[in-house]
């Protein structure tokens, strides 16, 4: 017998059979490789930032760096601090006009782009879908826009009656001619009696969108917060649903469930929520945080300033529904307890019959994310609800605390990377080989021409919901018809490509 030998007869010495790498060494290698095509220097700044995955989170050399300025002249999928406030937080705030405060660019840039739905009467009293800018020009940059922006709040109030309220959202040339848009907006404010939100969010400030969601919220507490009453009046089960956008009727559904549970949602922010919810949060029992990168800030503030507790919860798929759903219901009393239990009860077979359907379809799929502040953590157990695997996931303008979370949700040694550059994540895709690519709009051609089936999830590629139970399905269908796509069959990813054949010595000349 020659098993575990090499050689041609049995005196050779038995040759030990090589041992697999170790997951996180394996890991690491990819990382090794894919970063080698830098120079040392810029090498040596993004290994500090993709590392593979310590579930326990007690191996400091696996800890990501982040919330770190991305590198001059590498493209990055990051935001910029109006995107973060004008984008994320107030634009979807339905009965309020958002005035983009600069030149036209930006503005049109985010007009319209996240699918926030909103019920109501477009131009009448929800302007969701509308894009105000105070258009800067040359003259404007010499002279100062505040005459301007005074007349400009003056059409809105005479256009728009219904509108109850401004919002204005400085873009980078306002804050870098020192233009004082407060004094603007509170003589205006008082002028047309109408609260007028000045807003410093221009996009040169701070690391990425996120500090945007953070100086957005601090507007919201000292402009708005605590200012008006809940409509409904105050009950015992009152939440405010926070950093839920709506995206695809995400907040509708995410909504229901609470409403199955027994509790009476007061306030959305901010998708398809109003001004009076963001002044009258103040009232709810507890607020429910979705997206915690977002909304943490003002959440933090309502518990020290009105002892109001908070509880993040994850509404993607039916694990993290069922879980966060009792976790919720802790905060009150056995009447919604009782009615959460029988809630899950009614919810469970609707889950099995879609994991019955789809499961056998997605089962062992590998997938990669590259996303914003709740996605690449909070859909992990979505898919794994499917029998699908996350193979490498990340950030665009994630903390530290986020990836904190993020390790417990993921398994040993998997990819985990904040911020990388394009050439990165498509190298890492080409390593990692998986099924599918979940990323934004400016990734989703470039996997296509790879031939790798991806969907845009920062606004469920024009489908949604994806939150609650109804999201499941709509989830789970949205997968299996992306990976499953016949036109799949015309594409060769990279890794099954041939080889080009070697140059032939001497090949093209004259001898």
């Amino acid at each position: 017998m020659t098993t575990g030998m090499t050689g041609n007869n049995d005196s050779d010495p038995p040759v030990a059979a090589k041992a697999p790498p170790e997951p996180k060494a394996a890991t690491q290698r990819v990382i090794d490789d894919v970063l080698a095509a830098y120079p040392e220097k810029l090498r040596k700044f993004r290994n500090k930032h993709v590392k593979p995955n310590d579930p326990s989170g007690t191996d400091k050399e696996c800890e990501v760096k982040s919330n770190i300025k991305s590198r001059p002249g590498v493209m990055t999928q990051r935001g910029c601090a109006y995107a973060g406030s004008k984008g994320v937080v107030f634009g979807p705030v339905k009965d309020m006009v958002h005035l983009s405060h600069g030149p036209i660019g930006c503005g049109q840039y985010s007009w319209g782009g996240r699918r926030n739905y909103a019920t109501g009467t477009p131009g009448i009293d929800n302007f969701v879908n509308f894009q105000f800018t105070s258009d800067f020009q040359e003259k404007d940059i010499v002279f100062g826009g505040n005459k301007k922006l005074a007349k400009i709040t003056e059409e809105i109030s005479e256009l728009f009656p219904l509108a109850r309220g401004i919002s204005l959202q400085s873009e980078c040339p306002v804050g870098l001619i020192g233009d004082d848009i407060e004094s603007v907006a509170k003589t205006q404010g008082e002028a047309l009696n109408l609260p007028i939100i000045p807003v410093r969010c221009e996009g040169f400030r701070g690391v990425s969108q996120s500090l945007g969601h953070h100086i957005a919220n601090d507007a919201i507490r000292d402009f708005l917060l605590g200012t008006k009453e809940p409509m409904v009046g105050s009950g015992d089960y009152d939440v405010a649903l926070m950093g839920d956008y709506n995206i695809g009727g995400d907040a509708w559904a995410s909504r229901r469930i609470l409403e199955d549970m027994g509790l009476r949602v007061i306030a959305q922010w901010s998708g398809d929520g109003t001004l009076q919810e963001l002044a009258s949060a103040h009232r709810a029992k507890i607020s429910l945080l979705h997206c915690y990168r977002s909304m943490n800030y003002i959440s933090i503030h309502l518990e020290e300033e009105y002892g109001i507790p908070w509880e993040e919860y994850n509404f993607f798929g039916p694990t993290k529904i069922v879980e966060s759903m009792r976790r919720i219901a802790e905060h009150f009393d056995d009447s919604i307890k009782e009615k959460t239990e029988q809630a899950i009860t009614r919810y469970e077979p609707y889950f099995a019959e879609v994991q019955a359907r789809y499961g056998p379809r997605l089962a062992g799929k590998r997938v990669m994310l590259m996303l914003g502040g709740l996605r690449p953590r909070h859909t992990i157990g979505a898919y794994e609800d499917l029998g699908m695997e996350v193979i490498g996931t990340g950030f665009e303008f994630a903390h530290k605390d986020d990836y904190a979370k993020t390790a417990k949700e993921l398994g040993d040694a998997v990819l985990v990377y904040d911020d990388p550059p394009a050439y990165e994540l498509e190298e890492y895709a080409k390593a990692l080989k998986p099924d599918l690519m979940g990323a934004g709009i400016k990734e989703k051609y470039v996997y296509h021409k790879m031939g790798v089936p991806f969907r845009q999830m920062h606004s469920w590629d024009y489908s949604g919901p994806y939150h609650g139970v109804e999201g499941f399905a709509v989830f789970a269908r949205d997968m299996d018809t992306t990976i499953s796509s016949p036109s799949w069959d015309l594409f060769t990813p990279p890794w099954q490509a041939p080889s080009p054949a070697p140059a032939l010595v001497g090949a093209g000349s004259d001898v």
